[in-house]
């Protein structure tokens, strides 16, 4: 796509698995056995093409996720530094399609250290690890553009296939 200043920077699958690795924080969206629409925010690790999000073992997330094993993520990415303390800064966000798996309580799949460290020792044993692949297409905004492209949605926005992770560089 060409703009005025020149060919705008498109991000590789590279690019946003960086974004998504840096992150912390998702909202993961579907529908509960009723077909009613939940949303709720998480706290992940991620690594390895996949999300790891660890959940009370009686939560809706473990329940309605057993069950149907689809749903949708955002992720926002925190953009501006100093610059959004200042000014009101959006954050950039990445979006898909993912499937989950609920892990039995008690089992912590092979998973980085750092899942481990977002549960409590006293937890560990009851709490369920909800394992979460992205599918399809990343559709993303403002990642790999600057701040003043933010303001333009051509400018912004990108669909980028989820590539496996060995084919990542």
């Amino acid at each position: 796509m060409e703009r005025e200043d020149g060919p705008a920077h498109r991000p590789t699958s590279e690019d946003v698995w960086r974004a998504i690795e840096r992150a912390s924080f998702a909202v993961l969206s579907h529908l509960t056995p009723t077909g009613e629409p939940r949303s709720s925010g998480v706290v992940y690790v991620a690594t390895g093409g996949r999300l790891y999000v660890a959940v009370a073992p009686d939560s809706w997330k473990a329940r309605h996720l057993a069950d149907d094993g689809r749903l949708a993520v955002t992720v926002p990415v925190r953009r501006g530094g100093l610059l959004s303390l200042v000014f009101p800064i959006p954050p950039a966000t990445v979006s898909f399609h993912a499937t989950a798996v609920v892990h039995p309580a008690g089992a912590m799949p092979e998973a980085p250290e750092r899942l481990a460290s977002l549960v409590p020792p006293q937890r560990r044993a009851e709490c369920r690890i909800i394992e979460i692949q992205p599918v399809g297409q990343f559709l993303t905004y403002g990642i790999g553009v600057s701040l003043s492209d933010l303001r333009s949605p051509a400018a912004a926005r990108a669909r980028v296939p989820v590539a496996p992770l060995h084919e990542v560089s």
